[in-house]
């Protein structure tokens, strides 16, 4: 079943950045277009109605961080939750991340049904993914994004579930949390007296500029005047001058900050050894990834000096199989590829394997601020501690 669902969600992006150009294509685009309208009225009446109070939110007394974006995937949004909620636990907040766990394991059907009878949220409480001591979940059951959170990140709760008022009232009264950090929280608007935090990808701002399902766009481009901080990520020393005039458009007083994702060395999936990035330098490798931006990726390779000789993209949150990682193996050698290399989101969800004959290293970045403030704890100081 789910390769069929990859199958058709390969196809639906292929179409919406026109790698597809034959009829069933074309005829699919229109399709789309037209969804995509009625989804565009859908989300502006949602939040007409959260504008408006018709429908309650909720306040827990306590600092809400929301860290999202208007896009589908590919801002580099988990190294920015990672930082935010090292600097802050390092400053002496108790932080929790609050995630919807997209793809993690669905809890039982009878489960489900229960919880939406009156009382029934308060009988199942969220996923603890970590109590900030211990990584009580894998990243099946709890995502691979808020496992890959809890396992870099000491001292941090880290919970899964889509109902993130139930979880934040958990994390505050179970684990005595000060702040909470939306994982993808953009677009939920139950929680109130939060700073909003919107990523914005500096390659590919707004995609292709429509909405879903024909565009990646989560919503219009103006309800970016609900961010009360503008991240631009992956950015450069050159700046983004044109993408911050486009910005102000929309949002005239959120403070813009530009951010980078910086490589900081090679891990092997399976033994946790590190390698410095030296040693990518002229380093004949198989590139393997399951992610939105796989070029991306890709292309940061190729500016460490490696030579990808291979290459092999999967759906995003794909969730890897032992045959399609000895198939990758296989492949890698025939082409006297030296490592395979692939990003930390994925290595999550590589399962065990006994083959040694080549490496498998992840690479393991962090953000870096490089124009809007002096560094990360000062963004952190000024957004947070204000």
């Amino acid at each position: 079943m789910w390769q069929w669902t990859e199958n058709v969600e390969q196809y639906v992006l292929d179409v919406i950045f026109d790698r597809r150009r034959d009829f069933g294509a074309r005829l699919t685009s229109g399709a789309l277009a037209a969804l995509s309208k009625v989804y565009e009225l859908a989300v502006q009446a949602r939040l007409f109605l959260w504008r408006n109070r018709i429908f309650r939110d909720h306040t827990l007394g306590c600092q809400v961080v929301s860290i999202g974006n208007l896009t589908v995937g590919g801002t580099g949004k988990t190294p920015v939750v990672e930082i935010f909620a090292r600097a802050l636990q390092q400053k002496g907040r108790r932080v929790a991340i609050l995630s919807r766990g997209y793809k993690s394991a669905p809890r039982p059907f009878w489960e489900r049904m229960l919880e939406k009878l009156p009382g029934g949220q308060d009988r199942f409480p969220p996923k603890v993914v970590s109590d900030g001591t211990s990584l009580l979940l894998d990243s099946d059951q709890a995502g691979d994004e808020p496992y890959m959170l809890a396992s870099n990140l000491k001292n941090v709760v880290v919970l899964v579930d889509k109902n993130r008022v139930k979880s934040g009232r958990y994390a505050i009264r179970k684990f005595g949390c000060d702040t909470l950090l939306l994982d993808d929280g953009f677009q939920y608007l139950a929680l109130k007296s939060r700073l909003d935090i919107c990523l914005i990808d500096r390659n590919s701002p707004f995609g292709n500029h429509y909405m879903l399902p024909r565009g990646t766009l989560r919503e219009p481009i103006t309800n970016l005047s609900r961010a009360s901080y503008i991240f631009i990520t992956k950015s450069n020393p050159l700046g983004a001058k044109k993408l911050k005039k486009a910005i102000r458009q929309f949002n005239t007083s959120a403070e813009i900050i530009e951010c980078a994702h910086q490589p900081l060395y090679l891990q092997d999936v399976f033994t946790g050894e590190r390698l410095p990035l030296e040693k990518l330098y002229g380093l004949r490798v198989a590139a393997l990834s399951g992610i939105a931006q796989p070029d991306s990726f890709e292309h940061g390779l190729r500016g460490l000096g490696a030579n990808i000789v291979y290459s092999k993209w999967y759906a995003d949150h794909h969730r890897y199989t032992q045959q399609e990682i000895l198939n990758m193996i296989n492949r890698s050698l025939r082409r006297n590829a030296q490592a395979i290399l692939t990003t930390e989101k994925d290595a999550v969800r590589f399962p065990k394997i006994d083959r040694r004959d080549i490496p498998v290293y992840f690479l393991r970045v962090e953000i870096k601020i490089i124009a809007g403030a002096k560094d990360f704890d000062d963004a952190v100081a000024r957004i947070c501690h204000r």
